[in-house]
């Protein structure tokens, strides 16, 4: 995951609604932020870390938890609220991002481990702080989202991390300290999730609209 550039001209400013709720409190899959493992620009194996976790200690949760790739053919997805922006309004835009979701009924938990809102955020407020809308975008910077369950990402995804290295072998930007997470099927297949085509890869391929219908069905 990389910055590719900034821009000065995306200035709509929505405001999230968290609404209460008669139902059981949700569950806090991670307690702090500051446990759970972390690399900067590393945001899929971040993930795949927080999957893993979740099978490992609440397997009966994993079930309700999804990952969702962020990204376009252009590579240029702008989100606010990040921690790597430098401007106010804390603008990124990336080539890809990662996220992790927890839905175990018609209420959803994001867990972005980027993003400077709190450590998970309802998805409503997320997505308005975060994606706000693509009514303000041009169309190369809309955003796309590739939606699967936790379990599928960690049968499934492998990296040898070699979209890290430059033509010479040196790292653009540190490693984890553990080794890759890759599979028996490939070496490397991380360009299959960050790959918009609806037609190939796991899950499903959804804009932002039917995003919110999917995790925030009284919107």
């Amino acid at each position: 995951m990389a910055s590719v550039s900034h821009s000065n001209k995306l200035q709509r400013q929505d405001t999230g609604v968290v609404t209460s709720s008669t139902k059981k409190p949700l569950l806090n899959l991670f307690a702090n932020r500051s446990d759970c493992k972390y690399t900067p620009c590393y945001c899929e194996e971040n993930v795949w870390k927080l999957c893993s976790e979740v099978r490992d200690r609440q397997p009966a949760e994993l079930p309700s938890c999804y990952v969702v790739f962020v990204s376009n053919d252009k590579r240029t997805v702008p989100l606010w609220r990040q921690r790597a922006g430098k401007e106010e309004e804390k603008l990124v835009i990336w080539d890809y991002h990662v996220l992790f979701l927890y839905a175990p009924d018609d209420r959803c938990l994001v867990y972005d481990l980027d993003s400077e809102l709190p450590f998970p955020t309802h998805f409503h407020k997320y997505v308005t702080e975060t994606f706000r809308t693509d009514h303000i975008l041009k169309s190369d910077y809309f955003r796309y989202f590739r939606v699967f369950p936790a379990s599928v990402y960690l049968q499934h995804f492998s990296s040898d991390r070699r979209h890290m290295k430059r033509p010479d072998g040196s790292w653009i930007k540190p490693p984890p300290d553990y080794l890759p997470i890759t599979t028996s099927a490939s070496p490397h297949n991380l360009e299959e999730f960050i790959n918009m085509d609806p037609t190939k890869g796991h899950g499903e391929v959804m804009n932002l609209t039917q995003l919110v219908r999917k995790f925030y069905p009284q919107a």
